[in-house]
């Protein structure tokens, strides 16, 4: 396999679910002006929705695409959420990627929708979207999603149909959006062991993006940005966070120093900077770009950049440096 190249990078920017509100589109527009490729929303419990702020974001910029990652399927109706895709499809054409999931079992449990088999209400979910999207009349009686006849006007359609990924973890999970998803996001931390794992769990037989969310510190000084992206890693150590870090050499020990460890706040002050180098893409320019290449290699076809720190949009510049031939 020959070695990335810079050209070979695709490299987006996660947009933080707590950024101030006034933070937001000044945010998404430095990341345009810097080059990203990509700036991606999150939707989680709390926070802010989406779709939301993807229509935000996509109508106060103008080349970078947006993804939305990820919304949970318990959520929203099939039929309505492929009405604001189409939507944002057909108002900024081939700018949007969006992803859907399980959504994290403790957030929809709260909301009273988690379903009973996952894996059944993902797969139906899916497969009626995107032929809503498509413009076809859907007819399913399915366990979980039900289309009498439901069909998109001709008027609402978008050129093309977005890429729908799969937000997902275990293995199999994986093994279904390979089936039916045109991409699977990983969320952080994403190491180039854990994105081979991952594509073996997927096993895609057609042409299938990898999008890798990682923790990101870029400094001239090795160590500050290694010490910046310790609290972005806090939580890997906990049971949710296995499959990221069974695939590691040192997964036995990552566990066993959680174990030892009375806070999330010890556990990171007490991890060696080799596991934090590996967990996260931090240090220098030449250092982080060298780990994007290591994931790329590893099958990662786009890396999004979480930023550390009190100033996100401040960080935007450092990580910016990856972008440099």
């Amino acid at each position: 396999m020959r070695s990335p190249t810079a050209a070979d990078r695709t490299v987006g920017v996660l947009l933080p679910r707590d950024l101030p509100a006034d933070r937001v589109l000044p945010y998404a527009r430095r990341a345009e002006e810097l080059g990203f490729d990509a700036v991606w929303v999150v939707e989680d419990l709390g926070f802010r929705g989406g779709i939301a702020q993807a229509a935000a974001v996509l109508a106060s910029t103008d080349r970078i695409r947006v993804g939305i990652g990820l919304l949970p399927a318990g959520a929203r109706n099939v039929a309505f959420a492929a009405l604001e895709i189409a939507s944002l499809a057909q108002l900024f054409p081939g700018r949007i990627d969006v992803t859907v999931g399980h959504g994290m079992p403790h957030w929809m449990r709260s909301v009273g929708q988690w379903p009973r088999s996952p894996l059944t209400f993902l797969r139906e979910y899916v497969d009626a979207l995107r032929a809503l999207l498509r413009g076809e009349e859907v007819r399913v009686h399915g366990e979980y999603v039900h289309l009498d006849g439901v069909q998109l006007d001709r008027s609402a359609l978008p050129d093309a149909v977005p890429d729908i990924l799969a937000g997902v973890r275990g293995p199999k999970s994986l093994a279904l959006s390979g089936e039916v998803a045109d991409g699977t996001v990983l969320a952080e931390p994403v190491t180039p062991e854990y994105a081979r794992a991952a594509l073996g769990h997927i096993s895609a037989q057609r042409p299938h993006r990898l999008v890798a969310y990682n923790i990101a510190s870029v400094d001239a000084d090795p160590a500050i940005a290694l010490a910046a992206a310790r609290p972005g890693l806090e939580w890997i150590g906990e049971p949710d966070w296995h499959a990221h870090i069974a695939p590691l050499p040192f997964a036995h020990e990552l566990v066993a120093l959680r174990a030892g460890c009375a806070s999330r706040e010890e556990f990171v002050a007490r991890m060696p900077d080799g596991w934090v180098a590996r967990l996260a893409v931090a240090g220098t320019p030449a250092e982080a770009r060298a780990g994007l290449d290591g994931l790329r290699a590893a099958g990662v076809t786009e890396t999004v950049l979480a930023p550390v720190g009190p100033d996100p949009l401040g960080a935007l510049d450092s990580l910016a440096a990856v972008l440099d031939v």
